[in-house]
């Protein structure tokens, strides 16, 4: 079987998504739900990932504050319950101080990177760990007393200790708590008063497709809801009150990761879409998974728009997707559900977003373009909206040639996004940005032949490739013969891979099967120079 077909078959058959565990997930698990089945393998594994100098976390240490602030707090509440067998207990508190060692360590002021709600999640994060360094009892702890004595650790500079209560009181005045913070809702839970808990009859899973958010969720206390009556139970244990259907899926999340949790789950909207994408474009669907990728086509898109995960926002990314997607496997769908997104300059997300996404733009740029090829009648009314997107794209660029985005800490995945996209649609307005970026690719080549911001990795170098034979400028034959020289090294289809962790979400993570279906592409790309 073709390593393509096996990885539409591998997405289609697994009902999560292929993610890693999260560090950070994991550990507010253990803090909030001690009742759920699996704690003390959670425990362990917090205090196995810690690193020798005492931070949790993946990627440089800018990256690290969130994942140690989570896991040093998850720890101190450990400690503070007492309830962990002998071996852990006697581990528990030597991580707990290596960790706040690590975190006065950190640099004290930013740039911090664009992750997910870590403008609340940082200082609720800080204010649990003093609390429980003040109220713990840790005065006679060899490792933690003196932290007990002392003035706790600051918020760092770049975020406001106030912000997760001046949150509350926004939307407590508005009357109302926007979706959008479901995902992220244990960074206000104990800010909340309780008109503002989401009501149990929200959905029927995760609430906003987070177990973090969903374990602070139930602790806060969760209103009753249509949905919740007859039959609401609570969760195995003496756990408190979870409705049934989120009681379930965090039951069934925790078993597919061993116990484990990953930041968001399901992720089969946003996997299956990046896949099917990565693998049309360059022509590696065969008849039998062209017929997989359109099943998922049809069962996505939406005119009322596409959201990535269950109980998340509709947003123009997913949506975008949805609407490449189905024109790329011949199953054209009106690009209409993403005027909703349309700000009159570009697309935002979603609605009240704070920071625009290139990629998000790139894709709709695509989406339309893609879309057209199918309907030549819609050119003429596109056209003005096309023309949009490619000037907002160009003037995105940076005078470097690159461009970066809030979805990725690499600038070579939306550099190559927004390439892709001006390379087909942008014309003679999109031609300077094009060279642009060749340069700027063909200038950060390694000395092994790969890509990326932080050491090369099969990932990024797949981008770069892209970039290279995308931009249509000449010269670049050496350089791609390096870089398919170290992805025959390096990449085997068929093997598992652990590709380092360089998506954003509240920390950073690896979409295992979306980064394999980049790499293939990739490949078949250089593949084809030789035919």
């Amino acid at each position: 079987m073709h390593p393509a077909d096996q990885l539409v078959a591998s997405v289609d058959q697994d009902p999560w998504g292929a993610v890693r565990p999260s560090l950070y997930e994991t550990a507010r698990v253990v803090s909030y739900a001690p009742w759920l089945t699996g704690d003390e393998r959670r425990i362990a594994y917090l205090l196995d990932e810690q690193a020798s100098d005492g931070s949790w976390g993946e990627g440089p240490v800018r990256y690290r504050l969130v994942p140690t602030l989570s896991a040093v707090e998850a720890l101190l509440a450990v400690a503070r319950r007492g309830t962990a067998s002998g071996v852990l207990t006697a581990r528990v508190s030597a991580a707990a101080g290596r960790g706040l060692g690590a975190l006065r360590a950190l640099p004290e002021g930013g740039p911090w990177p664009d992750t997910a709600a870590a403008e609340i999640l940082v200082p609720a994060l800080v204010a649990a760990v003093n609390h429980h360094l003040a109220e713990g009892g840790f005065a006679a702890s060899e490792t933690l007393g003196p932290w007990h004595r002392g003035p706790g650790i600051p918020v760092p500079g770049g975020y406001h200790a106030a912000a997760p209560e001046y949150v509350a009181k926004k939307y407590a005045a508005a009357g109302t708590l926007p979706i959008k913070f479901h995902h992220t809702f244990e960074g206000i839970a104990n800010c909340l008063p309780d008109a503002l808990i989401p009501a149990s009859g929200t959905g029927h899973g995760l609430l906003g497709s987070s177990p973090a958010a969903t374990v602070a969720w139930a602790a806060r206390g969760i209103p009753a809801g249509a949905g919740a009556a007859g039959g609401a139970t609570a969760p195995a244990g003496s756990g408190p009150y979870l409705p049934p259907g989120a009681a379930d899926e965090l039951r069934e999340v925790g078993r597919r990761y061993g116990h484990l949790f990953p930041e968001a789950a399901p992720i089969l909207v946003f996997e299956r879409l990046w896949v099917a994408a990565a693998l049309a474009s360059v022509g590696l669907l065969t008849p039998g998974s062209a017929g997989t990728a359109r099943g998922w086509a049809d069962r996505i898109y939406d005119t009322a728009g596409v959201r990535g995960a269950p109980g998340l926002m509709t947003d123009a990314d997913d949506t975008a997707m949805a609407v490449l997607v189905a024109a790329l496997v011949d199953r054209p769908r009106s690009p209409e559900p993403l005027a909703r997104f349309h700000n009159g300059t570009h697309y935002d997300c979603y609605v009240g977003e704070d920071t625009g996404s290139v990629t998000a733009n790139a894709h709709a740029l695509r989406a339309l373009g893609a879309y057209a090829r199918h309907h030549p009648e819609a050119r003429v009314t596109l056209a003005a909206e096309t023309a949009g997107q490619v000037e907002w794209l160009v003037g995105a660029q940076t005078a470097d040639g690159d461009w970066p985005d809030k979805w990725h800490a690499s600038p070579y995945y939306a550099t190559e996004r927004s390439v892709s996209a001006l390379a087909l649609h942008g014309g003679e307005r999109g031609a300077g940005a094009l060279a642009k970026a060749a340069r700027w690719a063909a200038g950060n080549q390694l000395a092994d032949g790969s890509w990326g911001v932080w050491g090369g990795t099969a990932e990024e170098t797949a981008y770069a490739v892209r970039i290279l034979l995308r931009a249509g400028e000449p010269g670049h034959t050496e350089a791609l013969d390096r870089a398919e020289a170290y992805l025959d090294a390096v990449y085997a289809p068929g093997r598992a891979h652990r590709h380092p962790a360089l998506w954003h979400d509240k920390t950073l993570y690896a979409p295992e099967a979306m980064i394999e279906a980049e790499v293939l592409a990739a490949r078949a790309l250089l593949a084809a120079r030789h035919a």
